[in-house]
């Protein structure tokens, strides 16, 4: 397949570019057409495109590997044109529960895959830039859906939610175009004996003209060894997530779970808890639905701490003035809602869709990835399930649990999650091998529990297929 002719930066925006999606929100919510046209769905239906995320997330567990990144995408981005395509013709209650559920498929396909995708093609030293640049992209997504359907919400007839749903499929049509002209992943290209494409587009990322270039030989050497010490065991046992040891692939995958399920009960805030919680106007709710989205930033383990912070006190102040039931002490909440949204950004916002494909290693990478995003869109659905009844029975005491659960996430990153900032992909493999029950991060320099790793020019590795043999020396720490 022709591969776009640009290497090195040029071939990373690209992927970052790829990578960048919109995703379109506040669709279903008061009482629109789109109420009027369907009975007033209620939140288990609305929540149904969440249950297909989840289901194509375990797709992607259990056979994105062997499918690989690339493929997974394009499928991903087909089934959200098809979901799309349903959804925007809908006229019956059956037809949108499809499209739902359809279009969640395909979403979970990219939300697990994309992740692990831009991880495996971006150096350590741009890995965090690139993922927030495509945080910011995916926020100006939200903006363009939150105002989309402001805009909309004074127009009469089916075209007040046709349209706004019916534009997804552009973010998904400009996906599948771009990830067709894009290389593969190159450790999922060595993990699966396509040495010779993977040296080419290592050398594409690597920007030389060629695949024997030192820093190529060298970057595929790193991978290939990466590789052949998670191979050890032969092929890949499910059983495997459950080890511990040096390589802790159950303590990878807790850390994919946790910083997800972590994101979703830092305290969701759609329209509605603007309109039903602050007693604002729906005009207005949405309005700060889209200024609040546009003040997003991102971070990595240091800011998942600062945002958990903020984000306590910003509900502990928000509590206190919605406790005293006037207007503008709920104008006066509003405030602590937009700050609520720059801490948001600041930490929670990126992380939860780079941590996981970070932690782990590349043999496990996409099923981490993907029962990450398995469990993020469980944990969605329930949220948007509980969060309106939360509100109806105990109104603004529902922001102190909120408050108490962020408190508590930040003792867990301070004693649990490791930095991985400025680290390879094959120097994160060595993060616990420091062994305890925190894996060396508790008591260590800023969770960093690993310098990096120098690879010994003696080490030799005969590849075959997708196992490798190793001999020589193995890897000598800095």
């Amino acid at each position: 397949m022709w591969i776009l002719p640009v290497r090195g930066k040029a071939m990373v925006w690209a992927i970052t570019a790829c990578c960048c999606q919109g995703v379109m929100s506040g669709i279903i919510g008061a009482n629109n057409q789109f109420g009027h046209d369907f009975g007033d769905p209620d939140a288990t239906t609305q929540g149904l495109i969440d249950i297909g995320s989840a289901i194509g997330s375990l797709m992607v567990f259990f056979w994105g590997e062997s499918i690989g990144r690339k493929r997974m995408i394009m499928m991903g981005a087909t089934i959200m044109l098809i979901g799309t395509a349903i959804l925007t013709s809908s006229t019956t209650r059956a037809q949108l529960y499809v499209g739902r559920i359809i279009t969640g498929i395909g979403n979970g396909f990219n939300s697990s895959s994309i992740p692990v995708y831009q991880s495996e093609t971006c150096g350590g030293a741009i890995r965090g830039a690139m993922v927030s640049l495509n945080s910011t992209i995916t926020i100006v997504g939200l903006v363009i859906a939150y105002w989309l359907d402001y805009g909309l919400s004074f127009v009469d007839g089916p075209i007040q939610w046709r349209l706004p749903i019916g534009f997804q499929a552009v973010f998904a049509l400009a996906l599948l175009l771009q990830v067709l002209v894009l290389p593969d992943s190159p450790r999922w290209l060595l993990a699966h004996g396509y040495e010779e494409e993977a040296s080419k587009v290592i050398a594409l990322l690597e920007d030389h003209d060629s695949v024997d270039h030192p820093d190529v030989v060298q970057a595929r050497k790193e991978i290939e060894v990466s590789l052949a010490q998670e191979s050890e065991g032969g092929p890949f046992r499910y059983s495997e997530l459950f080890h511990g040891g040096p390589i802790g692939n159950f303590r990878r995958i807790c850390l994919c779970i946790a910083i997800n399920v972590m994101q979703q009960f830092t305290g969701y805030l759609a329209p509605i808890v603007y309109q039903n919680t602050m007693g604002l106007s729906r005009n207005l709710s949405l309005i700060l639905g889209g200024g609040t989205a546009t003040i997003d930033r991102f971070g990595r383990r240091p800011l998942l701490m600062i945002s958990a912070s903020g984000l306590s006190v910003c509900f502990i102040l928000a509590a206190i003035l919605l406790s005293l039931g006037t207007r503008p002490a709920a104008f006066a909440a509003t405030a602590m809602v937009f700050i609520f949204q720059i801490f948001l950004g600041i930490g929670f916002l990126p992380i939860v869709r780079l941590y996981p494909a970070e932690i782990s290693t590349t043999r496990i990478r996409a099923r981490g990835s993907a029962i990450s995003s398995f469990f993020n869109w469980m944990c969605v659905f329930t949220v948007v399930q509980i969060t309106p009844i939360a509100i109806n029975s105990i109104s603004w005491r529902v922001f102190i649990i909120f408050a108490i659960f962020n408190a508590c996430w930040v003792r867990l990153y301070f004693m649990f999650f490791p930095e991985t900032r400025g680290l390879q992909l094959e120097e994160i493999d060595h993060i616990f091998e420091k062994g305890g029950i925190t894996g060396g991060v508790w008591g260590s320099t800023g969770g960093r529990t690993t310098a990096g790793m120098s690879y010994s020019p003696a080490v030799s590795v005969e590849p075959k297929s997708a196992d490798f043999k190793m001999e020589g020396e193995k890897l000598e720490r800095v």
